[in-house]
């Protein structure tokens, strides 16, 4: 495969192609569209990073927070049975 696929005569022939075909007067709104779609890719790669770096901070924080802190202690059981036992009296009636 050449490497110099984008250079002199491709490019020039390239650009008269896209000319072609989307005409002289929607180039520079098809460049401000690109422009404004490389400008928002970005900031939502940044913020995604971001984000990424907080989380990952807020996970160790609460790892390590989890490590200090004893486990919190169980109730006894309650004295009450749940169900009563076949054949008890209610204690509605």
């Amino acid at each position: 495969m050449p490497s110099n696929l984008f250079a002199g005569p491709h490019l020039w022939i390239l650009l008269i192609v896209i000319l072609l075909l989307f005409g002289a007067a929607k180039l520079p709104a098809l460049a401000k569209s690109m422009g404004q779609s490389a400008r928002i890719f970005k900031g939502e790669m940044k913020a995604m990073k971001d984000d990424d770096k907080t989380t990952g901070a807020a996970e160790a924080c609460t790892v390590d927070n989890a490590a200090a802190t004893p486990a919190p202690a169980q109730t006894p059981a309650s004295s009450t049975p749940a169900d009563p036992a076949p054949g008890a009296p209610d204690a509605k009636s």
